[in-house]
């Protein structure tokens, strides 16, 4: 196994450990690394060998806490992602704490840490993820026109022009035009799922697929209004 492929930070983090243990240690992070996106489920459980052995380490609850959330796992990822906050004193959790909430049935819990987020200075992508998870919460609640009031008013004042905020800008689209679309408004929902396909130029998200389906659904309709594209700009700001 070529440890090689771990960052540097990541490996002087580990070089506080006796050597063999930081291999084995290691080894496990490098596999679950490689596993997550194609076996998370095996990537989880690489990533939970390495933290029994170190669970002091925070890069390792770190990938502790991201292969349980991509393995689905959430009631263990939102406990390793509470851990790493208390261990690093970072913030930055606080949009994937919310979406465990969320995923486990508790949206109130969700809202709760939205709110708290307003106390701190996440960078702008963190809480573009944060309005997006508030949003659904308020959606579960079945607060649908607040939803959409949250995800607008985001992609509004979301005004980063680094070239980083990009994907930042396609999901808060995206978030929109799906929430349009549960709400049985096709056609404004094909306009934002465009502009966030506009933005996704990597096909991270299926906004175009989205696209692609709404228009089959549209086109049975001689008298279907694809209404218009989002105005001002909006799509590319």
């Amino acid at each position: 196994m070529d440890t090689r492929e771990l960052h540097r930070s990541v490996r002087a983090e580990l070089r506080g450990l006796p050597k063999d243990l930081a291999e084995i240690v290691a080894s496990h992070l490098v596999v679950a690394g490689q596993l997550i996106d194609s076996d998370p489920e095996l990537a989880y459980a690489h990533a939970e060998a390495a933290r029994r052995r170190a669970a002091r380490l925070p890069i390792v609850r770190e990938a502790a806490a991201e292969t349980a959330y991509a393995a689905e796992h959430f009631d263990v990822a939102l406990s390793e992602f509470r851990a790493l906050r208390r261990m690093t004193g970072t913030h930055d959790y606080l949009p994937v704490m919310a979406d465990c909430e969320r995923a486990l049935g508790r949206p109130q819990a969700a809202l709760k840490l939205a709110k708290e987020s307003h106390r701190f200075e996440l960078d702008p992508a963190q809480q573009a993820e944060m309005r997006i998870v508030e949003a659904g919460a308020r959606a579960d609640l079945g607060q649908h026109p607040e939803s959409l009031r949250i995800l607008k008013a985001a992609i509004e004042s979301f005004t980063d022009p680094g070239e980083n905020a990009r994907m930042a800008k396609a999901r808060l689209r995206y978030a929109y035009a799906d929430m349009l679309s549960h709400q049985g408004k096709d056609s404004e929902a094909r306009s934002w799922f465009a502009a966030a396909a506009k933005l996704d130029q990597n096909g991270e998200t299926d906004a175009a697929s989205r696209v692609d389906e709404l228009d089959g659904m549209l086109i049975e309709f001689d008298d279907a209004d694809d209404g218009p594209e989002p105005d001002d700009g909006s799509a590319t700001r």
